[in-house]
C-alpha cells in the first residue's frame, strides 16, 4: 500500500531535512486509525523543528543543526539527567578537555556520597570547535536505592551536576488488587451536588460521595481532574484545559468547610449563609453550570474568610505547606494575582515575559494577594486530604481515583512559568480517528523533550507529584504523550501535523518512581492510535490500560467476550468523551455530532450504530445477562454484566448511568458548539440528581446490585 500524503501541495522532505527530523525524533510518516500508512507534510515536520529549537531552514541550515545535535553530548561535562532502573548498573559520560584528569561523586538522597569508580573504555575523543573533548566512563552502580541523586563531576578547574534517577521496576500494584478485583463509581465532580454545594460538586461533596460509595460496595471513586482554574472570569470550563497541573481549583472548596469561619463575627457569619442560598438555589436546576456566578460568590466569601484570625497551629500549618510547596508555589500564586489584577487587560510587556526584576518588583507590592492565592491552595489541599481519607476510613480500598490531564492552557500558570520546556507555537492534539473524522486540537503546548531533558525532568516530576498526592490511584489522560505526541502546528488544520517521540523510558520510569513514594496505582488511558507495543510496555512497568466495552468489537462487529479482555487494565462501559450507554446505544448522539459537524455521513453513522445496538442486544441475550422482554435499564444492566465478568483488575461505572442520564458531558472537537463540562447530573427524565438522595435512587441501586451480583458471580 502506498503512502497518502497529508498535502499534495507540499513536497517530499529533503534528506537533509529528514536526517534532522529522525535526530529530533520527528516522524515522517505514521499509520492512521484506518491502517493506511500516511506521510507528514514538510512544513509540519519543519515547524515542529522549530518548535523544539533546531533551526531548520534549507539544507545548509539543516545540516549545521544535525552537526550541532551529534556535538552536544560532548558540549556538556554530564548530562542533565540519567535515569536507570533499580538494580541495573549503568554508563556515565564525563566529558573533559582531552588528556585532562576526571573524578565523579554521587550524593544521594539521604545524603550520603559515593566515589563513581571510572571504566577502562577507550572512546576517540571529539573535535568540537577549537577544541579536542574527551571521554572519560564511570559506572553507575547497581545497587543504588530508588530516587534523585546528584551526581557532581570534576576536572581541572571545572565542575558540573546531574542527576541520577534510580526508578522501580514497576509501578506499585498491590497483591490485594489482583485478588479482589475492585470496582468504583466514575464522576464528573462538578455535575455531582448536594443540597450544601454552591451550585457546583465541591471537595466536601467528594468526601460524601465517597463514603456512600464504599457503603454501596464501591473500592474506589474516579474523578475528573481537579487542576486549578483561573483566578477570576470567565473560567474555563474543561478540567482538561486547567491554568496549572501542579495545584487545585479553588471553585471546588466548600466554604463552610474551612474552620476560620467559625472565627468570623457572628453578623459576618449569617451574611455568608444568607449568600450562600443564592448559588445552592442552582441545585434543583438542569440549567448548564454556571462557573462564573459560582466563582463570584465564593470568591467573595474567601476574601473574608481570608481575613479572619488563625490559631497558631493553623497558621503554622500554613506556613509548613508554603515551605512544602515552596518556588512552584509562590510562581502559581504570583501568576494568580497578577491574572487578578489584569483581568480584561493585556499584561505589561515586562510581566508577560516574566523578567525576573519586574517579576520580583510585582511580588513585592503585593505580597499579600500572593499570599491569598497560597492560602486558597492550602485549603484546597486539606479538603482534598479529607476526601481521601474519608473515603478509605468508609472501607474504600484504593480512595480517590484522581486523573491528570494531558496539558495545560496555552496562557495559563504553567504555560507562564514553564514556558521554558514548552514548545511555543504548536498544539497538541490527536490526528482523525474513528470518532473524529477531522483530527482534534486541543490548544494546549507540549512539553518540548530537549528542554525537558536539559531541565533533568523536574518539571515533569513536580507535576506527577502533585497528581499522586491524595490519591490510591491515578488516570493518566492520553497517556501516549508519554511517548509520542501529535503536534499541531500554528495555522495547521489537526490533521496536517507530526508526531513527535518522547523519551518514555525516562517518563514512564519517573512516574512509576513518584507514584511507588506515594503508594499510587497508576492507569493510563492507552485508547486511540498506538503502536501494539505501547500497551504491552506499560503493563511490564506495572501501569494498568484502558478498556472501553462499547468500543470492544471482534472482526464480525460482535462484541468481544469478556474473558479475552486484558486483565491488566481498568475497564468501562463508557468514558466522558461519549454519551451514557442508553444514549450512546440508541444512538441519541448521532444528530447531535452532524449538527456539531463532526461527522458527514449521517445514514453510514445510524447503520453501524443499530447494527452494533443489535450486536449487544443478541449477545447479552446469549449469555444471558439480559431478559427477552428487556427494556433499556435491562440493556445498560446487561452491558455493565458483560464488563463485571472481564478479568481487568478495575472495573469502573459511570454515575452518569447508574442514575439514567441521557446528556453527555463532552464531545470531542467541540467547544463553545456544545456545553461540554456543565452538564449538571440529572436521571433519565431530566429530573437534578442530588447527592443527598441519590444512593436512594432506585435506577442507581439496580444497577449496583447488578454489578455487585456479577462480581461474586
Amino acid at each position: 500500500m502506498g503512502v497518502v500524503e497529508t498535502n499534495a501541495e507540499d513536497a517530499a522532505p529533503s534528506e537533509a531535512l529528514a536526517a534532522l527530523a529522525r535526530a529530533c525524533g520527528v516522524a515522517l510518516t505514521y499509520t492512521g486509525w484506518d491502517g493506511t500508512p500516511r506521510a507528514s507534510s514538510t512544513s509540519a515536520v519543519r515547524a515542529a523543528l522549530t518548535a523544539m529549537g533546531v533551526a531548520a531552514g534549507d539544507d545548509d541550515v539543516c545540516r549545521g543543526s544535525l552537526a550541532a545535535l551529534a556535538d552536544l553530548p560532548w558540549v556538556r561535562v554530564v548530562p542533565p539527567v540519567t535515569v536507570v532502573r533499580a538494580g541495573q548498573s549503568a554508563q556515565l559520560p564525563v566529558h573533559v578537555a582531552h588528556g585532562d584528569p576526571a573524578a565523579a561523586t554521587l550524593t544521594l538522597e539521604d545524603g550520603s556520597v559515593r566515589a563513581l569508580t571510572q571504566l577502562d573504555v577507550l572512546v576517540e575523543p571529539r573535535q568540537v570547535g577549537a577544541k579536542l573533548v574527551g571521554r572519560a566512563t564511570f559506572e553507575i552502580p547497581g545497587d543504588l536505592p530508588l530516587g534523585w541523586h546528584r551526581v557532581e563531576a570534576a576536572t581541572t578547574g571545572l565542575r558540573a551536576r546531574g542527576y541520577v534517577v534510580v526508578t522501580p521496576e514497576r509501578a506499585p500494584l498491590p497483591a490485594r488488587i489482583r485478588a479482589r478485583r475492585p470496582w468504583g463509581l466514575a464522576a464528573q465532580l462538578y455535575s455531582v451536588r448536594s443540597e450544601r454545594s454552591w451550585g457546583i460538586g465541591d471537595f466536601a461533596d467528594l468526601a460524601d460521595l465517597g463514603a456512600l460509595s464504599a457503603a454501596a460496595g464501591a473500592d474506589f471513586l474516579q474523578v475528573n481532574p481537579l487542576h486549578a482554574t483561573e483566578p477570576v472570569p470567565p473560567i474555563e470550563p474543561s478540567p482538561y484545559l486547567p491554568t496549572s497541573r501542579r495545584f487545585l481549583s479553588p471553585l471546588y472548596i466548600r466554604v463552610e468547610d474551612i474552620p476560620e469561619v467559625a472565627y468570623l463575627p457572628s453578623q459576618q457569619r449569617a451574611v455568608l449563609e444568607w449568600e450562600a442560598e443564592k448559588p445552592r438555589r442552582m441545585n434543583a436546576s438542569t440549567d448548564r453550570i454556571d462557573r462564573d456566578t459560582v466563582w463570584r460568590l465564593k470568591s467573595a466569601a474567601f476574601e473574608k474568610i481570608y481575613e479572619a484570625p488563625r490559631p497558631a497551629c493553623r497558621q503554622a500549618a500554613f506556613e509548613a505547606f508554603c515551605l512544602r510547596e515552596g518556588h512552584a508555589l509562590e510562581e502559581f500564586a504570583t501568576w494568580s494575582s497578577i491574572a487578578e489584577a489584569h483581568r480584561g487587560v493585556p499584561w505589561p510587556d515586562e510581566l508577560a515575559a516574566r523578567l525576573p526584576a519586574a517579576v520580583d518588583a510585582w511580588r513585592e507590592e503585593h505580597a499579600d494577594r500572593v499570599l491569598y492565592h497560597a492560602w486558597l491552595q492550602w485549603i484546597c489541599d486539606e479538603q482534598v486530604g479529607r476526601a481521601q481519607h474519608a473515603a478509605t476510613a468508609s472501607g474504600m480500598g484504593i480512595g480517590l481515583m484522581t486523573d491528570l490531564a494531558v496539558g495545560v492552557h496555552p496562557q495559563g500558570a504553567d504555560a507562564w512559568s514553564l514556558g521554558r520546556v514548552l514548545a511555543t507555537g504548536i498544539a497538541v492534539g490527536a490526528p482523525p480517528d474513528m470518532y473524529n473524522q477531522h483530527g482534534q486540537s486541543w490548544s494546549q503546548p507540549p512539553w518540548q523533550p530537549r528542554a525537558l531533558e536539559q531541565a533533568a525532568y523536574l518539571p515533569f516530576r513536580d507535576v506527577v507529584r502533585a497528581a499522586v498526592r491524595h490519591a490510591g490511584a491515578l488516570r493518566i489522560d492520553h497517556i501516549l504523550g508519554l511517548f509520542r505526541q501529535w503536534w499541531v502546528p500554528e495555522g495547521h488544520s489537526p490533521a496536517d501535523g507530526v508526531y513527535v517521540h518522547f523519551d518514555h523510558e525516562a517518563l514512564i520510569g519517573i512516574l512509576a518512581l513518584e507514584a511507588e513514594r506515594a503508594g499510587t496505582i497508576v492507569i493510563g488511558e492507552d485508547l486511540g492510535t498506538l503502536e501494539p507495543w505501547v500497551s504491552d510496555y506499560l503493563n511490564a512497568r506495572g501501569l494498568l490500560g484502558t478498556v472501553v466495552a462499547l468500543f470492544e468489537k471482534q472482526h464480525d462487529g460482535s462484541p468481544t467476550p469478556p474473558e479475552h479482555y486484558r486483565a491488566d487494565a481498568l475497564v468501562s462501559v463508557t468514558v466522558h468523551d461519549l454519551p451514557p450507554t442508553a444514549a450512546y446505544l440508541a444512538g441519541e448522539h448521532i444528530p447531535v455530532r452532524k449538527e456539531l459537524g463532526l461527522i458527514d455521513d449521517v445514514a453510514a453513522e445510524t447503520a453501524t450504530s443499530e447494527a452494533e445496538r443489535a450486536a449487544m442486544v443478541a449477545y447479552l441475550r446469549e449469555r444471558d445477562w439480559m431478559i427477552e422482554d428487556w427494556e433499556e435499564e435491562d440493556l445498560v444492566a446487561g452491558v455493565h454484566r458483560l464488563a463485571m465478568h472481564t478479568p481487568a483488575l478495575l472495573t469502573a461505572v459511570a454515575l452518569t448511568d447508574a442514575v439514567g442520564e441521557r446528556r453527555s458531558q463532552n464531545h470531542p472537537g467541540t467547544h463553545t458548539e456544545y456545553p461540554n463540562w456543565q452538564v449538571p447530573l440529572a436521571d433519565a427524565n431530566g429530573v437534578p440528581v442530588l447527592l443527598d438522595d441519590m444512593f436512594d435512587h432506585p435506577r442507581l441501586n439496580r444497577l449496583l446490585e447488578a454489578v455487585r451480583t456479577a462480581r461474586q458471580s
